[in-house]
């Protein structure tokens, strides 16, 4: 019996046609496939991976509407956001709001409240946690002068551009990039495929 090769499938949301948004899924996939030495592959819609295929979620939180797990909360992507906002010029220990954009659902609470405990782990700091839409407070609520802003996003788009304003508006002092194509992501990726994998044998 031939044995599939294993191929990775990362499952993102794309949104609309802006091309900026889907690139972050394409280049993470790019990166995490050339480190596996596997052919990677992004795909927009829920569904059987195929022959060989491993799934991993590209999505920060759970998505109802795509019924799939996500790949966080984990202490690399904290550790992605929090390299992220030395980059933007905060420095470590600054008080940080993580604004994310929330869902509704189950367990989304948990999740996103364990994504603040890991980042305020990895930034050595307090933060706070703000969301869009869904369960909590919402920014206008929480962000204030002087503070860091840390958006729980993986890719830019309209809700990056949400967080800024807001931030600016605000009168935050520093609001860092998107997680985006961070070199963590891509080895958050590497770990995920590899445990898949692994499952896959031993079934």
């Amino acid at each position: 019996m031939t044995v599939p090769m294993r191929r990775l499938v990362t499952l993102a949301r794309r949104t609309g046609t802006d091309d900026a948004v889907n690139a972050v899924a394409e280049e993470v996939t790019e990166r995490a496939a050339h480190a596996l030495g596997v052919p990677g592959t992004v795909s927009y819609e829920p569904g059987p991976s195929g022959p060989g295929g491993i799934t991993v979620p590209l999505l920060l939180s759970s998505a109802h509407d795509l019924s799939v797990a996500s790949i966080g909360p984990h202490p690399l992507l904290a550790a992605a956001q929090a390299a992220r906002l030395v980059r933007a010029g905060a420095r470590p220990g600054t008080p940080v709001v993580m604004v994310a954009l929330g869902a509704q659902g189950p367990g989304i609470a948990e999740h996103l409240e364990r994504a603040r405990e890991l980042l305020a782990q990895s930034w050595t700091g307090p933060v706070e946690l703000a969301t869009l839409t869904g369960p909590g407070p919402r920014p206008e609520q929480v962000l204030r002068r002087r503070v860091a802003v840390s958006p729980y996003l993986l890719s830019p788009g309209p809700d990056a551009d949400q967080v800024r304003a807001l931030a600016h508006a605000a009168g935050a002092s520093v609001v860092a990039d998107v997680v985006g194509t961070h070199r963590f992501v891509a080895d958050l990726v590497v770990r995920r495929f590899r445990a898949g994998a692994a499952r896959s044998r031993a079934a």
